[in-house]
């Protein structure tokens, strides 16, 4: 499963992409409203930082304007990832682009019939939001089974990224079931590495060596 980070802060897609974990970036209006920054701006030195696919998303809505926002965005730099809307013209956008060779993040995906028509229409990546699903009781998760199922069933080569991912528990449904991709801010991912045991037992490790007298240098 790739790991992309879902934020606009410099310093903490940074922090992780020294570990070599990660494999993309997603960026979107709020976030980059978080920064305070530029939107180009942000977005070109994500896209220098990083060697994977960076989202960055036009604010348009009609398909004519999001098609030159697109390409204005895509001029930053190879690895943007055009993203666009699960709405008709954003369907009509994605066509247009993709068929032009851009990568393009589809995002806001909601039902398997949507995620099947950006297939249709040549999207990299579709984004189906796990936790604001989950926030109307509704399943997330098995979203993502079933676009998995119907892609896998015809061959589609869009790939899952599982957004708007909550929890850590989020990360490992989506990994189990095979979601292609992950998107999850870094509070998330750093708290996969977490685990009361794993505590418990450096605890009695540290103190045990501590007993002993041990001393590696």
């Amino acid at each position: 499963m790739k790991f992309f980070v879902d934020t606009a802060e410099i310093d903490a897609i940074a922090e992780l992409n020294e570990l070599g974990i990660v494999d993309g970036v997603t960026t979107n209006p709020s976030l980059i409203k978080k920064s305070g920054r530029d939107i180009l701006e942000v977005t070109r030195e994500i896209a220098d930082l990083v060697d994977g696919p960076v989202s960055a998303e036009v604010v348009a809505t009609e398909a004519d304007a999001m098609i030159a926002e697109g390409r204005k965005l895509a001029t930053i730099a190879e690895n943007i990832a055009i993203k666009l809307p699960l709405t008709w013209d954003g369907l009509k956008a994605c066509k247009t682009l993709s068929s032009e060779g851009h990568m393009i993040n589809v995002t806001l995906c909601f039902s398997a019939n949507q995620a099947l028509l950006a297939a249709k229409a040549g999207a990299t990546f579709i984004s189906p939001f796990i936790g604001r699903l989950d926030d109307i009781n509704l399943d997330g998760m098995q979203l993502i089974a079933d676009i998995r199922q119907i892609y896998d069933n015809y061959g589609f080569e869009t790939e899952i990224l599982a957004a708007s991912i909550r929890t850590v528990n989020h990360v490992s449904e989506a990994a189990r079931i095979g979601a292609d991709v992950m998107t999850a801010p870094p509070e998330v991912i750093r708290k996969l590495a977490q685990h009361p045991l794993t505590d418990k037992g450096l605890d009695q490790f540290l103190k045990d060596a501590e007993a002993a007298g041990i001393r590696i240098v």
